[in-house]
């Protein structure tokens, strides 16, 4: 299933023909099913945790596109979620997965674009505009389940005891309401960029429990080393 760009799409292999979007009556623009730094990130995470070494041929081609998909501001384009907070979060744990150095430089220019983006609340928070022309990682308010996904970024990327992360635990505890959920009524999904999102009402509820979670583990001394910042 891995394209031979090194990265993986969500439903098959080699499917990156992007000229078919262009065809009359195409789905949304978004016919075809390309690698993606999102969906690369999970299964790099998947396949370290069963025990494959870093230097695996498929692993190393796996990093090389992870590393070549990386925007130029240190972020990466979340296709499953939204959208770079999301991308630059998947991508964080897989490389804290594969077992790279938090002083590696691909990692030092993500964390600094997600401290760049965070919001004078303690919070993260990103529009579905940002897959137009909006700039990547911002919107009006900040977001529970974003909070969470920058939150795990950061703490994969070994920036546990950054103030940054303890202003967005602060966040996640303040908005936190009475019954023990968060409340969130962005779109934090995608269909079609562009055209159709979604609103997945649990991530409110288990990415925030997540992050709490592993900022407790981490400041107890747990291990370092995770797939998805669990």
């Amino acid at each position: 299933m891995q394209s031979s760009n090194g990265g993986w799409g969500a439903f098959e292999p080699e499917n990156t023909h992007l000229y078919l979007n262009n065809i009359p009556f195409a789905d949304h623009g978004a016919l075809l099913d390309p690698p993606t730094a999102d969906v690369t990130a999970r299964c790099v995470s998947f396949l370290t945790q069963i025990g494959m070494p870093a230097d695996d041929p498929v692993l190393v081609r796996a990093l090389a596109f992870l590393r070549r998909e990386q925007e130029a501001d240190g972020s990466w384009f979340g296709r499953w979620g939204t959208n770079y907070i999301y991308g630059t979060w998947s991508v964080l744990c897989a490389l804290n997965a594969a077992g790279l150095a938090s002083d590696d430089p691909t990692i030092l220019r993500a964390v600094k674009w997600l401290l760049s983006v965070q919001r004078d609340d303690g919070g993260w928070g990103e529009g579905e505009d940002t897959y137009r022309d909006a700039p990547p990682g911002r919107y009006h308010e900040s977001t529970p389940s974003q909070t969470a996904w920058a939150l795990l970024g950061l703490m994969a990327a070994g920036a546990v005891d950054h103030q940054a992360v303890a202003r967005g635990i602060d966040f996640l505890m303040a908005t936190q309401c009475r019954g023990g959920s968060w409340r969130e009524l962005a779109y934090n999904a995608v269909g079609f960029p562009r055209v159709f999102y979604l609103r997945y009402h649990g991530y409110r509820w288990y990415f925030p429990l997540l992050a709490l979670a592993r900022y407790r583990n981490l400041r107890r001394g747990n291990a370092k080393k995770v797939a998805f910042g669990f």
